[in-house]
């Protein structure tokens, strides 16, 4: 540090840019090594302010990893690789590479195996130019020596001619091991890499096979949540058919009785009866219907084609068999739903199966929020759950919100990474906001999160109007 300060003066007495800008760049390493991250992220910046060099973009890359925030340590790390000025050196692209790779190994396999054979290519780079001025160097000293050798010969000649036959062949042959050595040492690293691509390939095919399955029980078990309150909401519509089923069977007597006696005014009216049961009837059975649709539309791989839904009505439906699928695995358990729809949306085109599932996830986490809060809290608490609709100019805005126990601080900016999880061991995948983070992306959208500690958290996904 004294010695960076001394160079630092030195470099302001000449105004030499070049100075300056690589002494900030050693000042942001000397304090991120001293553990005081704002100074070093001050002397980065400043260093980069003066000349912006690939070298420190890879210095605060790797300042930003240690930190723990890999998206800002991508960011600049893919800045050195890309070049905001041109890449002189391969060992700065090697380390550019390599940090990429090692930033992306955890989240994208397919972008680190990429940096991965990036910066083998430039390390190989590297060592081949470093052998083959080694190979230079050695010739450039054999033609000395025989040069050394032609002065002599004009006194023994003779002699000389056998001594320089000699030195060559002992050359020859210091060259041939060298160039034997140089060929295993060459056919080691290229095996070990080998058998680090082997291994990474192996690690990407069980990483695909793992995601596939837990994604696959993640969705099952959403699935099991839905089925259970659907088997309890599908019974209010059944009990109605059931019920409005026998008066109308009795009227139905009862008219016949009556036009068997000829009081056909009171026939007239048992059948305006019986048509309005029919009616009840057809209404019910259809919205028995709309349930189970609803049920196989979201047991089913996503069709991938948009089609007009009316999004409240969707929201409402996932909303109380959400409620009812956690009633019946805890019939102690009791909340308040709130909606509040703006009826001037109508349809949009969307795919349900997938807007669906990202509206049930966050219902069911909104429940699973507040029932979590009601066992540790039964007095004066009362379990709400809010659930709002509403159209803007060019996008749809879809609230869900619990007065649960709020979301922690330190954890927010992790809840939408894959297989995070606050719920114990075997109640979750971490895999359920994740999933519906990358829907909302996949379709021109976004789903965040406003959250206090003790007071609740508040999902809010904004959908593009098209």
């Amino acid at each position: 540090l004294i010695m960076a300060r001394i160079a630092y003066e030195k470099g302001t007495e000449l105004n030499n840019r070049h100075i300056l800008s690589g002494v900030s760049q050693v000042f942001g390493n000397i304090y991120a090594a001293k553990g005081n991250a704002k100074s070093a992220f001050d002397y980065f910046n400043q260093s980069l302010s003066i000349a912006r060099s690939a070298e420190t973009y890879i210095d605060l890359a790797s300042f930003f990893k240690k930190q723990g925030m890999n998206d800002s340590a991508i960011y600049y790390a893919e800045l050195a690789y890309n070049g905001i000025q041109p890449i002189a050196r391969p060992e700065t692209e090697m380390d550019a590479a390599a940090l990429l790779f090692s930033l992306y190994e955890s989240r994208d396999p397919e972008k680190a195996l990429r940096y991965l054979k990036i910066s083998t290519a430039a390390k190989d780079s590297i060592y081949s130019a470093e052998k083959v001025q080694s190979l230079q160097a050695i010739s450039f000293e054999a033609k000395e020596k025989e040069r050394d050798i032609e002065a002599a010969q004009s006194a023994l000649r003779n002699r000389i001619r056998q001594y320089a036959l000699l030195g060559g062949i002992c050359l020859l042959l210091l060259i041939a091991a060298l160039l034997y050595r140089n060929i295993q040492n060459k056919q080691k690293a290229n095996a070990t890499l080998q058998q680090q691509k082997n291994k990474t390939e192996e690690t990407l095919t069980e990483l695909k096979a793992t995601q596939a399955q837990l994604i696959q029980k993640e969705k099952m078990a959403s699935l099991g949540e839905l089925t259970a309150g659907i088997a309890h909401e599908i019974q209010n519509p059944l009990n109605f058919v059931n019920n409005f089923s026998e008066v109308s069977n009795e009227l139905l007597d009862e008219m016949k009785t009556e036009l068997a006696i000829g009081n056909s005014e009171e026939a007239i009216i048992m059948a305006d009866g019986v048509k309005q049961n029919l009616e009840k009837i057809l209404h019910h059975g259809k919205r028995a219907d709309a349930i189970v649709k609803g049920m196989l539309q979201h047991s089913q791989n996503s069709s991938g084609i948009k089609e007009p839904t009316d999004i409240n009505k969707l929201a409402d439906e996932y909303l109380r068999l959400s409620y009812q699928g956690l009633r019946v695995k805890d019939k102690s358990f009791n909340a308040t739903m709130q909606t509040d729809f703006d009826e001037t949306i109508g349809k949009i085109n969307i795919i349900p199966q997938d807007i669906g599932r990202v509206i049930l996830n966050l219902i069911n986490n909104a429940f699973y929020a507040v029932a979590d809060r009601s066992k540790q809290q039964n007095e004066g608490y009362e379990p709400t759950v809010s659930l709002a609709t509403k159209k803007t100019d060019n996008k749809i805005v879809i609230s869900v919100k619990d007065n649960g126990n709020g979301i922690p601080r330190k954890i927010t900016d992790k809840i939408f990474q894959p297989f995070f999880t606050t719920k114990p061991t075997g109640q979750g995948t971490g895999l359920g906001l994740s999933i519906s983070y990358d829907i909302m992306k996949a379709h021109g959208g976004e789903v965040t999160v406003e959250s206090k500690e003790g007071e609740g958290s508040e999902f809010i996904i904004q959908l593009p109007i098209q």
